[in-house]
């Protein structure tokens, strides 16, 4: 999360009035930083990646663990650590330390619950072997630096979401529920960052759709589950807000946990890799190609079975964090009629993407969205101002929004040197691939961020998707390989990927064949003794029916291949990459322990912190195959999960997730 602006927000009648201005002037800036850095070249690829972490607080002597809501006190803490600042870490917007010769140290970032934090390398990797061998132990370093500033009875766990969110009473210190900005009949006002951004979007959010957001996820039946499933949490008699009425009028459904507050969305943990690419067609080419991948890497790192205490019928987090920042109204959800809004509108602004960038010529009409949203007006003024048809087309349909915080000091003056207004649309448009133009005022390129993934339990298990996804990136970039698949069946895909244990029971579509014509087809296995040879000519306009390009593969085969000359395999394809590029044995020996992680994955040999989650309920003594997760049962697997990230299987505890990966290590 970047650095938090500060000024009097206007509330959502007001942001309302204001909102078509907000449009506009940042469509002026967005034409000012195409002008400008249209024709930015960067040397080589860099990268970063975002870790973010629940701070829980363990109560050993009655068995309980909650939320510490000491966010603001550990950032502080960090902000004037004398000797992490003189690394070149901190936290900015706080404090942060000068420029090293060295790798700088970590910063530290808020983020919107006041129970989490963020963590980024001081400095962005580089395509370098040796920075990918740097990044675990930099993940490492910086969970221990958080820890160094934290209380002796709270740790930094990485699970997506906090298993007890929602039942009113396991934050620390202790705050009532039903406040004025959430509403929410489970979770305090306070449980949010305090900056008044994070108050405002959740208030403006739920008057914008006006009524509180829903979230309703499928309860896990069990033998004895009631059926049907009436959430027994949910206070039906509580008239506080006028949203009260919410569940008196539907809200919550039967079968399902019902939640309703943006905390149940942007209170879940995420591992985020951001790409630099070395000019805009890198850039957008890297977009397109790595979207239908999104909704492979959401099942790999599948990990939320539960939420409120009870077991959910899916495993990832992602809808529930779209549920939780929707503010389409009834007339954009088709609930109404069309009167007072522009357009029906299908997805969430947190969803997955809707449009193909990239000038590629193997980029057919067939492939993108028939019924993608676009302010046709916005759109010609981009147009007008050079931007090319796919790329005014892409920031047109960001822009149906509206802004959500609107700083009143910001509508005084357009300053063509700033980004604040196209910022503001562009940074609430939560998409499973972010396509990032270069800020104004230095030297940062054009970049794409990959944001399907689900935070994994170990330091090790969160480098091993970061390596992989930079990896699979220079294979892409390297042998021109073309993932291009219709984007209404990567919709599906990430659909797919919310059921339980998609990541062995369902098929995804895949396109067929990535490799560019006339080139030998890499063996599907994951030996890596065939290496393409690189196309430098470029790819014809492809013709034939789209549906004989893609059908519906495992994840096993998408990663491992298929072993009748099918599809080579996403892994094979990485490890002919590494073939043509000489790595030494030292580097591969390394590079393998994270290629397996994924390989097991798919393959089912290592189970996903979903199943392993799952099943440690499934066999806890107190579990009563009810689907409810009680407070003890919580407080024993968080410190189950403690003594993975510790341990990483060393010490022989859950070998169904990590295996004989770290044996080596």
């Amino acid at each position: 999360m970047g650095l938090l602006a500060v000024g009097t927000p206007l509330d959502w009648p007001e942001a309302k009035k204001v909102a078509g201005h907000v449009r506009s002037w940042g469509i002026e800036q967005l034409l000012a930083i195409w002008r400008k850095a249209k024709g930015k070249e960067r040397d080589a690829l860099l990268w970063g990646d975002e870790i973010e972490y629940l701070v829980i607080s363990f109560e050993d002597a009655g068995r309980e663990v909650k939320l510490s809501l000491r966010q603001a006190d550990i950032l502080e803490s960090l902000a004037n650590d004398a000797e992490l600042l003189r690394q070149g870490g901190g936290v900015p917007g706080l404090n942060v330390g000068e420029d090293q010769d060295g790798r700088p140290a970590p910063t530290f970032h808020p983020e919107f619950g006041r129970f989490m934090l963020e963590a980024t390398p001081g400095a962005p990797w580089g395509i370098g072997f040796k920075d990918l061998l740097d990044v675990e132990r930099d993940m490492k370093l910086r969970r221990k630096i958080a820890k160094d500033h934290m209380y002796a009875n709270e740790f930094p766990i990485t699970l997506t979401t906090f298993p007890l969110l929602g039942d009113r009473k396991s934050v620390t210190p202790f705050y009532p529920p039903s406040g004025p900005k959430l509403r929410s009949q489970f979770v305090p006002d306070e449980i949010a960052n305090p900056h008044i951004r994070f108050p405002t979007l959740a208030a403006n959010i739920r008057s914008r759709r006006g009524r509180k957001v829903e979230l309703n996820v499928p309860v896990f039946r069990d033998k004895k589950t009631p059926r049907p499933f009436k959430d027994p949490t949910v206070d039906y008699d509580l008239h506080n807000w006028p949203e009260d009425d919410d569940v008196r009028n539907g809200a919550a459904k039967d079968d399902c946990i019902y939640m309703d507050a943006m905390a149940f969305g942007m209170g879940s943990c995420c591992l985020q890799i951001t790409f630099q690419a070395k000019n805009i067609e890198e850039g957008r080419k890297m977009y397109d190609q790595l979207s239908p991948l999104g909704p492979i890497l959401l099942a790999l790192t599948a990990a939320t079975p539960i939420y409120k205490g009870f077991l959910a019928d899916t495993d990832v987090r992602w809808n529930q964090i779209s549920r939780a920042v929707d503010d389409r109204t009834p007339e954009e959800l088709g609930e109404k009629p069309l009167e007072h809004d522009r357009w029906r509108l299908p997805k969430s602004r947190y969803a997955s993407n809707s449009t193909y960038i990239s000038q590629d010529r193997r980029l057919r009409p067939e492939y993108l969205d028939p019924n993608l949203v676009v302010d046709e007006e916005l759109k010609a003024r981009l147009v007008d101002g050079g931007m090319d048809d796919l790329l005014a087309s892409h920031f047109a349909h960001l822009f149906i929004r509206d802004p959500i915080v609107v700083f009143a000091e910001d509508l005084k003056e357009l300053d063509l040197e700033k980004s604040d207004h196209f910022e503001n649309l562009q940074s609430t448009n939560w998409q499973h691939m972010r396509f990032k133009p270069p800020p104004p005022g230095n030297d940062t390129g054009w970049r794409v961020e990959v944001r399907p993934m689900e935070i994994q339990i170990t330091d090790f298990e969160n480098a091993a998707f970061a390596v992989f996804v930079v990896l699979i990136t220079r294979a892409i970039l390297s042998f021109d390989l073309n993932f291009y698949l219709p984007i209404p069946r990567t919709t599906e895909n990430m659909e797919t990927a919310h059921r339980r244990d998609a990541v062995l029971n369902d098929k995804f579509y895949f396109r067929r064949n990535p490799l560019p014509p006339q080139q030998p087809k890499v063996n599907g296995t994951s030996s890596g003794t065939s290496t393409p040879q690189l196309q430098y000519s470029r790819p014809p306009t492809p013709t034939g029916p789209v549906e004989d390009e893609y059908e519906l593969m495992t994840v096993d085969e998408i990663i491992n291949g298929k072993l009748d000359d099918g599809f080579p395999g996403l892994i094979p394809l990485v490890e002919s990459y590494l073939d043509s590029v000489n790595v030494d044995v030292e580097t591969r020996c390394e590079l393998a322990q994270y290629l397996e992680l994924i390989k097991g994955r798919a393959n089912g040999s290592l189970w996903t912190a979903a199943k392993w989650i799952r099943h440690y309920v499934a066999e806890h003594k107190k579990y009563k195959k009810d689907s409810v997760v009680t407070d003890g049962m919580v407080y024993d697997l968080v410190k189950a999960a403690e003594r993975i990230t510790v341990h990483e299987g060393r010490d022989g505890y859950a070998k169904e997730m990590l295996g004989k990966c770290r044996e080596r290590a």
